[in-house]
């Protein structure tokens, strides 16, 4: 039966694409249920509580916030989806209140099955008058002296408030009745001291009985604002525009706009205020009014503001029962048997499957290249690193050993600018070249380049990334690596960095596809060929997975392919704008999402292409902002048996039917059905990892682990 086509035109339709916005809050929804199912230990629910927190921050931080600005300067265009800013804002923020209703209750279920098992949060009505007095006492003395409270009704002008950070307030009035006219009422505002921890731990002897500080700072305002009567009092948190554009068109001075850019986040407009539920409503009527908020922006929380200091729990030692038992990453596959990186890379391709496998490798390469005198010079991109990387102190130390080291750095990294600026300082004064990127584009594409000089040439050696030089998001992100002596692969991220340095412009890749100059053309490309290969007889097959898919043309081209008979699975852990299963224009689609206890970071590309497969890894989401203005690279994998792995690994993905969700035409998730016997991807990863590692010792008996070089 042939398949009438929906016309071509057609396929720019709002009907046929989902709006963003509201596609990243199911995805956040998603996170929700995880911290809702109660097969998960409590402490685990918490963790996913916590992520949902975070999430919604930097969403208003950035996407509402960038709406707002849109909504403010009078666009009235309209997205794929045919929604307006201001019709996105609406439907937004009625989503979100269900989310953060359903948030709440959750977190105080959460909290109170934590109390079943020895830990215990007390609120105000549950003190004890002698866990009262202890509270009074441990405030004065180790609270009161950091606290600046702020009467925002006399200040002028008034101080800015800023953003995520906790605050009490409270209208004061004096304490003679007499004296009392509306003149005389103060709102006053005192921040949550920024070094204070979320909680204070009352002395017991059984349990773990812990209180929230901004509890115990409201208990005793008395003793802040003596001689006056606390009239009402509540916890707020203010949300800042942080979207501050970047830019550096030319880089002349690139380092004092980032930082000049960190500074303006401080200052932007607020787009929300959470306030505790049942705030007083001449206080909250105060607080709109001295702070300039529209009621639309305000957010009620029933519990807990600022889910995040969940993690002050979560982290406590001692409580691993209610934790989901550690998976310590294992010898990757491809090192068995092997005590030596550089013999073992110049054997053959690496594969680094992330967090299952480990990231030791990538970190040891890095530390025995700056200590090996045959190492001549070494080139890295940093995009989001650690506190204290180990990535650094080794490009630091192969500087002070006199190689040639070259890194970029990619200050616009959002969030991370203030980090980076440390790492172009710290790098700088070691002795690297450090180079900010290209004018106009942020560099996202993970590579390592390594020149090291053998006995019998002249040999370079690098590392691809679908994630970034982080140890410790490395034990949390679920990504892949790839480790290559091979010529070809080797020469294009030689001529990639010359690129960087400004030193010459390829004539042409061997291996790589780079964005934004031959990416999405690529893609499109790849896709058109599997769709005009396509037949009845032997259908195209098109496996994807990715963060994001959000950019229109690839949409489009997927439709087409879909109405050419191919079949395409998309593993799409976020944002999804494509609506599946559309009769006569995507019904050969389907998008699953998986949200587990690892973070699905990993973009991995499958085409059959007739029976020639090709496997392709790379940094790019199907995103505009990928394809079109950051520096991105798609990276083929050769081997076949490390392409039969990856292919092995994406069907692995799809037959999840344990944490698998199926994208609906409508834009809703239900979960995949769990129909025969469960599959749940990431177990069976970390399954495969410890197996290998097992069979290796018996085959060829107890082996040592690659060896770490001696610090410096």
């Amino acid at each position: 039966m042939v398949k009438k086509d929906a016309p071509q035109g057609k396929l720019r339709s709002p009907r046929y694409y989902l709006n963003r916005e509201l596609s990243w809050l199911e995805f956040n929804d998603r996170v929700l249920r995880e911290g809702l199912d109660r097969q998960l230990p409590v402490l685990e629910r918490l963790k996913f509580l916590a992520i949902v927190s975070s999430n919604l921050d930097e969403f208003f931080m950035i996407r509402v916030a960038s709406l707002m600005q849109m909504q403010l300067a009078g666009v009235r265009k309209r997205d794929p989806a045919g929604l307006t800013p201001t019709q996105q804002l609406q439907a937004i923020r009625r989503r979100v209140r269900r989310m953060v209703e359903e948030h709440s209750t959750a977190v105080r279920s959460a909290l109170e099955e934590l109390a079943r098992h020895g830990i215990q949060v007390l609120r105000p009505p549950d003190w004890t008058d002698q866990q009262r007095q202890w509270l009074r006492r441990y405030f004065q003395r180790e609270i009161q002296d950091q606290l600046s409270p702020l009467s925002l009704s006399e200040l002028n002008p008034m101080p800015i408030l800023p953003g995520l950070r906790l605050q009490i307030a409270a209208l004061v009035v004096p304490n003679d009745p007499s004296d009392r006219t509306p003149d005389t009422v103060r709102l006053v505002a005192v921040p949550v001291p920024a070094k204070c921890k979320r909680f204070v731990e009352l002395p017991a002897r059984d349990e773990l009985a812990l209180v929230c500080i901004e509890d115990v700072i409201i208990e005793n305002l008395d003793l802040v604002y003596p001689g006056r009567m606390i009239k009402s009092s509540t916890v707020f948190r203010i949300t800042r525009d942080a979207d501050v554009p970047i830019q550096d068109d030319d880089a002349s001075d690139l380092l004092s706009t980032v930082q000049q850019a960190v500074l303006d986040r401080r200052r932007r407009q607020i787009v929300r205020l959470e306030v505790s539920a049942g705030t007083d409503r001449q206080l909250l009527k105060t607080i709109l009014q001295k702070l300039q908020i529209a009621k639309p922006l305000v957010y009620w929380i029933d519990g807990l503001l600022d889910a995040t200091c969940l993690w002050e729990l979560i982290g406590r030692e001692g409580y691993e029962h209610l934790r989901v038992p550690d998976w310590p990453p294992q010898t990757p596959q491809d090192l068995l048997g092997h005590e030596n990186l550089w013999e073992a890379i110049r054997d053959h391709d690496v594969l680094l499957f992330h967090p299952y496998e480990s990231f030791e490798p990538v970190v040891q390469l890095l530390q025995e290249a700056a200590d090996d005198p045959n190492v001549l010079a070494i080139k890295q991109t940093l995009y989001r690193t650690s506190g204290d990387s180990p990535i650094v102190r080794s490009l630091e130390r192969a500087a002070q050993n006199g190689k040639e080291v070259i890194v970029l750095v990619e200050l616009k990294a959002r969030f991370e600018e203030a980090r980076n600026l440390q790492w172009v300082r710290r790098l700088e004064d070691a002795g690297c070249y450090v180079l900010y990127g290209l004018a106009g584009l942020k560099t996202h594409a993970k590579a390592l380049l390594i020149v090291r000089r053998e006995e019998d040439r002249i040999r370079r050696y690098v590392h691809l990334s679908t994630g970034n030089y982080n140890e410790r998001t490395a034990r949390l992100y679920s990504d892949i690596g790839l480790l290559s002596a091979d010529g070809d692969l080797a020469a294009d991220v030689a001529a990639l960095f010359n690129l960087l340095t400004g030193q010459s412009e390829p004539v042409g890749w061997n291996r790589l596809v780079i964005a934004p100059t031959g990416l999405r053309r690529y893609f499109l490309d790849l896709i058109h060929r599997e769709a005009e290969l396509s037949t009845p007889e032997q259908p195209g097959l098109i496996m994807a997975k990715v963060n994001s898919l959000q950019d229109a043309e690839i949409c489009r081209a997927l439709y087409r392919a879909s109405q050419k008979g191919v079949k395409i699975l998309l593993n799409v852990r976020g944002i999804c704008v494509l609506r599946p299963g559309l009769p006569n224009v995507s019904e050969t689609i389907e998008v699953v999402s998986i949200v587990d206890r690892f973070l699905e970071h990993a973009r991995i590309f499958y085409f059959h292409n007739g029976g020639h497969e090709e496997v392709y890894l790379g940094s790019a989401d199907w995103m505009s902002r990928n394809l079109d203005r950051r520096l991105e690279i798609l990276f083929p994998i050769l081997l076949p048996n490390l392409r039969r792995r990856l292919i092995d690994i994406l069907k692995t993905f799809f037959a999840d039917n344990v944490k698998a969700w199926r994208l609906r035409p409508d834009g809703c998730y239900e979960r995949v059905s769990r129909e025969g016997e469960p599959t749940r991807a990431q177990e069976l990863f970390y399954k495969k990892a410890t197996a290998a590692v097992r069979q290796t010792q018996q085959i060829q008996g107890p082996f040592r682990p690659l060896a770490r070089p001696q610090q410096q």
